[in-house]
C-alpha cells in the first residue's frame, strides 16, 4: 500500500486520526482508547499485514503522553507509525499490544519503566531496567534527580 492508502484505511477505522508524511513513514496520531481495535485490524487484516512491530517508545509532553508503534509488513513491504495520545499525562495508561506482537512484550516494559505508562492486560507488567523500589519515572520532564541534577 502506498502511503496515500494507508492513510485512507487508517480514516475508515479511525475518524479521528490526524496523519503527518514523516521523511520515512506516514504517521498516524490517534487516541489511546483506539489503539487496541487498530492495531488488531492493521495486523490481521490481509491487505495491511502489518506482522513486525520493530519500536515502541514513550513520549512525555506537557499535557498528555504518546506511546509511538513503528510497524512493518514484511509481506508488503510498507511502514507506518501509530502515535496513541492518552488523555492523562500523570496517570497515562494504553492497552497492551503485546500479544498481537511479541516484541511489544519488552518494549511495554520500558516505556513502564522508563515513563510510567500503564500498558492494560500486559502479562508481566514490572520494571525490567531499574530496581523494583525505584520512585518515579526518569524520563518524564518533571523527573528531578537531586545527585545527578538533569535539567530539562
Amino acid at each position: 500500500m502506498t502511503n496515500e492508502e494507508l492513510q485512507t484505511f487508517i480514516s475508515n477505522l479511525d475518524s479521528t486520526a490526524e496523519f503527518e508524511e514523516g521523511p520515512q513513514y506516514l504517521n498516524a496520531t490517534i487516541e489511546a482508547s483506539g489503539l487496541r481495535k487498530l492495531a488488531e485490524e492493521l495486523k490481521n487484516n490481509d491487505q495491511t499485514s502489518f506482522d513486525y512491530l520493530f519500536c515502541l517508545t514513550g513520549v512525555d509532553w506537557p499535557e498528555f503522553m504518546t506511546v509511538v508503534y513503528h510497524l512493518k509488513s514484511t509481506q508488503h513491504n510498507h511502514a507506518v507509525v501509530i502515535k496513541a495520545k492518552t488523555k492523562d499525562r500523570e496517570n497515562p495508561n494504553v492497552d497492551t499490544v503485546s500479544d498481537l506482537w511479541q516484541t511489544a512484550e519488552f518494549h511495554e516494559r520500558e516505556a513502564y519503566d522508563f515513563y510510567g505508562i500503564i500498558f492494560n492486560n500486559h502479562p508481566d507488567l514490572r520494571r525490567i531496567f531499574l530496581e523494583d523500589d525505584r520512585e518515579g519515572w526518569p524520563m518524564r520532564k518533571d523527573f528531578e534527580d537531586p545527585i545527578n541534577i538533569i535539567d530539562y
